[in-house]
């Protein structure tokens, strides 16, 4: 699961794997597999590296993650 943030503020988790694809027109869509489409904040740089982290964790999980004091 990745965080993302809507226009409107709202942040929520969306399942990183049900992503199709991610692009600037400009503002940054994602287009999931079901062909829903989902406008966030963050660039398509940002959604990318979350991505990439989540990939990491899910296929290595005994890489261990700097821990930022949250649960």
């Amino acid at each position: 699961m990745i965080q993302v943030t809507r226009f409107n503020g709202a942040t929520y988790f969306l399942n990183a794997e049900l992503i199709q694809s991610v692009e600037a027109t400009p503002d940054t869509v994602i287009t999931l597999v079901n062909h829903e489409k989902v406008v966030v904040k963050e660039s398509v740089s940002q959604i990318l590296s979350e991505f990439i982290q989540y990939q990491r964790l899910i296929h290595n999980p005994t890489l261990e993650l700097p821990y930022n004091g949250e649960a």
